[in-house]
Order: C-alpha cells, then sequence, then structure tokens
C-alpha cells in the first residue's frame, strides 16, 4: 500500500541520526514488546507479512510520532483485537473481562529459546522455472495496492538488473492478507542509482532490492 511507512527517497524527514554501540534494546519495555510478538505469534492466528501490513496500517500521524517498538506494540494490538484474541475492551482496561475463560498459553518458558532463535522458513517448491535469468534487464511495475506490497514506490517504473536469483518464496502480498501462500521466484535486482535518483546520483552506485517475479516485466 502507498502509506506512509514506505519513505524510501522521501524529502523532508530530517537525518538519520547513527548512535555508536547502539543496544538492541534503549528501554526494557521495548524487550517485552518484542517478546511478546514472539509469543502471541504462537497463537497462529497470523503470520509475519500480516503483522507487518498492520504496522503499515498505523494511523499516519501516529506513525511519523512513534519510535520503532511503539510500532510494533500498536500493531500487536491492532492483530489480538482483529482476530478476537481480547476485546477493545480488555485492550483498553490491561486485564480479561469478568467472567471470561482462561487461556493456555502458546508458548511456555523452555520453548522460547528455541522460538527466537528460529528465523522461519519461507522458500517453498514450485513447478515454473524463473521467468528472468541473471543479468537479464528488466523493468518494475507500476502499481498502486491498495493492500500489502514489498514493491518500493521509488523503485516502480525503474530498470534493472537481475543479479541473481534466491529461489521461490511466499508471495507476501497474498500471505498478509491470508489469501494464500502463492510462491513465486524471488529475484536480486541492482537499480543504478541514477535510475533512481536522477543525475545528481553518483555514478557508480547502485541498489539491490529483492524483488517476487510478479514486480516484474521484460525491459
Amino acid at each position: 500500500m502507498n502509506g506512509v511507512h514506505d519513505m524510501g527517497g522521501m524529502h523532508g524527514m530530517g537525518p538519520i541520526a547513527r548512535e555508536s554501540d547502539e543496544p538492541v534494546f534503549h528501554e526494557p519495555w521495548e524487550g517485552r514488546v518484542f517478546a511478546l510478538n514472539r509469543a502471541t505469534a504462537a497463537l497462529g492466528k497470523w503470520n509475519i507479512d500480516a503483522s507487518r501490513h498492520a504496522r503499515e496500517r498505523i494511523a499516519p500521524a501516529d506513525y511519523l510520532r512513534m519510535s520503532y517498538y511503539e510500532k510494533w506494540l500498536a500493531a500487536l494490538m491492532m492483530l489480538l483485537e482483529e482476530t478476537g484474541v481480547v476485546s477493545a475492551a480488555e485492550l483498553e482496561l490491561g486485564r480479561s473481562a469478568p467472567g471470561s475463560s482462561g487461556a493456555t498459553p502458546p508458548l511456555s518458558a523452555d520453548r522460547a529459546a528455541a522460538v527466537v532463535a528460529d528465523r522461519g522458513r519461507f522458500e517453498r517448491p514450485v513447478n515454473e522455472p524463473p521467468r528472468f535469468a541473471i543479468g537479464q534487464a528488466v523493468r518494475a511495475k507500476k502499481i498502486n495496492p491498495t493492500g500489502h506490497t514489498r514493491l518500493p514506490r521509488y523503485a516502480r517504473g525503474a530498470l534493472g538488473i537481475i543479479d541473481r536469483i534466491h529461489g521461490a518464496h511466499v508471495f507476501p502480498d497474498s500471505n498478509a492478507h491470508f489469501l494464500g501462500e502463492h510462491p513465486q521466484h524471488l529475484y536480486c535486482v541492482r537499480f543504478a542509482a541514477r535510475e533512481l535518483w536522477g543525475g545528481q546520483a553518483p555514478p557508480r552506485d547502485s541498489v539491490c532490492i529483492d524483488l517476487w517475479e510478479s514486480y516484474l516485466e521484460p525491459a
């Protein structure tokens, strides 16, 4: 979707302040939010693409003012309510509604370390060979989907070269909306910086983006 989250190539966002020796979590609550996301994912009510799409659906003004893990928490609350795990009233109160039955936690403490270590596997077998070959010129399609997509706005319509082929992977545009995995071949596409940013970009710079087959067309 075209939202404020897709900031690539946008102006006016200010400089990126690089923090040397940056910790994983700046505050203890950030670690708890991360843990909550991993623990509730074990419910099996949503997938990684749906969780990304939830963050995209945060109201633009809220998205811009929130820190990274505030976005994670807001999206998690959205998913918990949308999937019926909790009600809006329970989220507001911070506790279960009176009379509600207790639930068994989907992730026990003894399994937590293994779950966190497992980064997931998203490569899938497909019968069709790759449509594009390494070194082939392709163009990213100009699309404006209302749902989730991993094709950034700044690359749409741009000319690139297939740099490598990653194999077939779960297609996030359908998976985010629970419409099936529909795996497609995934390509690393190299775009010249000047193709993306114009003649003022350094002539030897390039940007590599992993893009699914249906995002691309022959150049």
